[in-house]
C-alpha cells in the first residue's frame, strides 16, 4: 500500500476554543450595537409615539388600581376641551387636530397598504440580484385639498421616471391628477434671535440637498374648479411677490415681477384678461402713488384695457404709429435711465421719482406679425427687442399677452424670462411657451377645459416643475371701481407729431453760398418718347392713360 502524499495527521492542529468564543462574543456585541443604534434612531424618527406609548402604560396601570371610571372622567374633559377649542379656535384645531388624524389614516390605509401592489404595476420597482428594490415610503403630509409623499428612490432611478409614471401614480392611490417634484418644496425658515445660529445650523442638516429623494403631491379634491374671488390690494406693492391666485395647494400664488419681463399664452378666451387685471390690482396702490406707471397698448380697439383707463398714465389703442412712439418713449426712458444707474447698482429700486414703467400689451402677435405698415412692424420690433433685452434691470418691463406663442409670430418670446401658459389649443405650444419638457413634467395646459377660464401652469422660483393656479376673476364694476379708487397721477403724454417731409440738401454754388433750387413739379405722363409710348400703347393726349 502506497503512503499518501499529504499526511493530514500531522497537520492537525488543536482546537483555540478561547479564540472561538472570543471572536463570537465579539460579533454578538457587535450585533448589539448594531441594534441599539438601530433602536436609537427608529425612537428618534418616530418621537411623536412617546407621549403615545406613555399614555397607554399610564392607562393600563390606572385600569389595573382604580378601574374604568378615572377614563370616563378624562375622556368628558378632553371631550369638553376639544369642544372649546374647536368653537374659539377653529382654524388651529383643523391644522393640529384634524389634519394630522387625516395624515395618519391616509398613510396607514391609502399609501402604505398598497405601497408594495402599486409601485410594481406602475413599474418603478427594480429587480437586482434575485429580489426587488422598491422605493421607499418615507413620510405622508395632508392638507385640505393634497396629499404630500415624501419617498427615496432605489438606485438606478432619476424623477424623470416618476414625472412619466404620474398619471400612473394618481389613478392607483384614487385621485386624478400627481405632481411629481425633485426638489424640496419648502425653502429653509429665515431665523432671528439668540439661538438662531443653532436653528440656521439644525436648519442645514433638515433642508440639506437630498438627490435621492421625490416628492408626489397627489390632488385630493381640486380647488381651482371655483373662480378665485379678488385679494385684497396691498398697501404698498411688494414687486418681488405679488397675489395674483390661488395654487392648487390652497396657497396663494405670488408673481415676482421685479427685474424680469412677462409673457401670457393663451387662447381665445381662457383668462388673459384675468392676469393682467389681477397684476394691476396688486399694483394699484403703487399706481395711485405713482411709484408705478403703467404703459397700455391695446391693439384690440380698446376692448380689453379702455375700461380701466384711469390707472394707466399713457394708453393708446387706434394709432399703430402712437404705438411704436410709445415704445420709443420707452427705450429713451430706458436709455437716460442707464445712463445714471450705470456703475452704481445692478438691479433699479422704485422710487416716485424714478417709478417702475411696466408696459401692458395685450395682444403682441398684432404688433409684430399681422400689423399692415411694415414700417411700423419694424419699429415696434425692433423697441420691444432692447426694453427686453436691457429693460429687465433698469425698472422698464414688459407685460404682453399673445394667443399664439410661436416663433414665427411672437419673434421676440426668447427673451421673457417669466412665462405663464393658459389653455392652448395644440399640445406642442405647451413646450414652447414654457419649455422643453415642460409638459412632460405635468403641464397640460391644453387639456384645460373652457370651463375653466384663469387656470393656468406656471413655473415657480427654484423648481423646474410647473405648477397649475387659477387667477383670480376681475369684474367689470370692479375694474370701473378700482380705476376710480386708484387713479393714475397725471403724466404729460407728448401729442402726436406729423413727420416733416423730408426735404432735398440745398445745392452750392460753389462760392460757399446755398442756391435754393425749387422741386420740380411731378410729371402728369411718364417721360418717354412718343414712339415709345405708342408701342405701349399709351396717348400722351390723355396724359398717358391706356386708351
Amino acid at each position: 500500500m502506497r503512503a499518501p502524499l499529504v499526511n493530514f495527521r500531522r497537520l492537525q492542529v488543536a482546537t483555540p476554543w478561547p479564540l472561538v468564543w472570543a471572536v463570537t462574543l465579539a460579533f454578538l456585541l457587535v450585533r448589539l450595537a448594531v441594534l441599539v443604534v438601530r433602536f436609537t434612531v427608529w425612537s428618534v424618527r418616530h418621537w411623536r409615539a412617546w407621549p403615545v406609548v406613555a399614555l397607554v402604560l399610564v392607562a393600563v396601570d390606572v385600569y389595573q388600581s382604580r378601574g374604568w371610571w378615572p377614563h370616563l372622567l378624562v375622556l368628558g374633559v378632553l371631550a369638553a376641551g376639544v369642544g372649546l377649542w374647536w368653537w374659539r379656535g377653529r382654524e388651529s384645531f383643523h391644522r393640529l387636530v384634524v389634519l394630522r388624524l387625516v395624515t395618519v389614516w391616509r398613510r396607514l390605509w391609502v399609501y402604505r397598504r398598497q405601497w408594495h401592489e402599486a409601485m410594481t404595476l406602475c413599474g418603478l420597482v427594480k429587480k437586482y440580484d434575485g429580489g426587488e428594490k422598491v422605493p421607499e415610503l418615507l413620510s405622508v403630509r395632508c392638507s385640505y385639498a393634497t396629499d404630500e409623499v415624501v419617498l427615496r428612490m432605489p438606485r438606478g432611478q432619476n424623477p424623470e421616471a416618476y414625472h412619466k409614471a404620474a398619471h400612473d401614480l394618481a389613478y392607483s392611490f384614487g385621485t386624478r391628477h400627481c405632481r411629481v417634484f425633485s426638489g424640496r418644496r419648502q425653502a429653509p425658515p429665515a431665523r432671528s434671535g439668540r439661538l438662531a445660529w443653532l436653528l440656521r445650523g439644525v436648519d442645514a442638516v433638515r433642508f440639506r440637498d437630498r438627490p435621492r429623494h421625490v416628492w408626489l403631491v397627489f390632488i385630493r379634491r381640486d380647488p381651482l374648479t371655483r373662480i378665485v374671488k379678488p385679494l385684497p390690494v396691498p398697501a404698498r406693492p411688494d414687486f418681488t411677490a405679488l397675489p395674483l391666485g390661488l395654487r392648487e395647494d390652497l396657497a396663494v400664488y405670488c408673481l415676482r415681477l421685479l427685474a424680469t419681463h412677462v409673457l401670457i399664452g393663451g387662447a381665445t378666451r381662457m383668462g388673459k384678461g384675468s392676469v393682467i387685471w389681477s397684476l394691476l390690482r396688486s399694483l394699484a396702490a403703487g399706481i395711485r402713488s405713482g411709484l408705478v406707471r403703467v404703459w397700455a397698448i391695446d391693439p384690440k380697439g380698446g376692448m380689453e384695457l379702455a375700461i380701466g383707463g384711469p390707472l394707466f398714465s399713457r394708453y393708446v389703442d387706434d394709432d399703430w404709429s402712437r404705438m411704436a412712439d410709445m415704445l420709443d418713449d420707452a427705450v429713451t426712458r430706458m436709455r437716460a435711465r442707464q445712463r445714471v444707474l450705470r456703475g452704481k447698482v445692478r438691479v433699479h429700486t422704485p422710487t416716485v421719482d424714478e417709478p417702475l414703467i411696466v408696459i401692458v400689451i395685450d395682444e403682441l402677435a398684432t404688433l409684430l406679425a399681422f400689423l399692415p405698415d411694415s414700417e411700423i412692424r419694424n419699429r415696434i420690433t425692433q423697441a420691444l427687442g432692447v426694453l427686453l433685452s436691457q429693460g429687465a434691470g433698469l425698472g422698464v418691463l414688459v407685460v404682453a399677452a399673445t394667443q399664439d406663442p410661436r416663433k414665427e409670430v411672437v419673434t421676440v418670446r426668447d427673451y421673457f424670462p417669466t412665462r405663464i401658459a393658459l389653455g392652448l389649443t395644440e399640445r406642442g405650444h405647451v413646450d414652447l411657451l414654457l419649455g422643453d419638457g415642460a409638459r412632460d413634467r405635468g403641464a397640460l395646459a391644453d387639456h384645460i377645459p373652457l370651463s375653466a377660464k384663469g387656470v393656468a401652469y406656471v413655473l415657480l422660483d427654484g423648481q423646474p416643475e410647473p405648477a397649475r393656479v387659477r387667477f383670480s376673476y376681475i369684474t367689470d364694476d370692479l375694474i370701473r371701481e378700482m380705476a376710480a379708487t386708484f387713479p393714475a397721477p397725471p403724466e404729460v403724454q407728448p401729442e402726436p407729431v406729423e413727420p416733416p417731409a423730408s426735404a432735398k440738401p440745398a445745392r452750392s454754388s460753389g462760392n460757399g453760398r446755398h442756391t435754393y433750387r425749387p422741386t420740380p413739379p411731378k410729371q402728369a405722363a411718364p417721360l418717354l418718347p412718343p414712339s415709345l409710348l405708342n408701342a405701349l400703347d399709351l396717348d400722351p393726349a390723355n396724359g398717358g392713360d391706356p386708351r
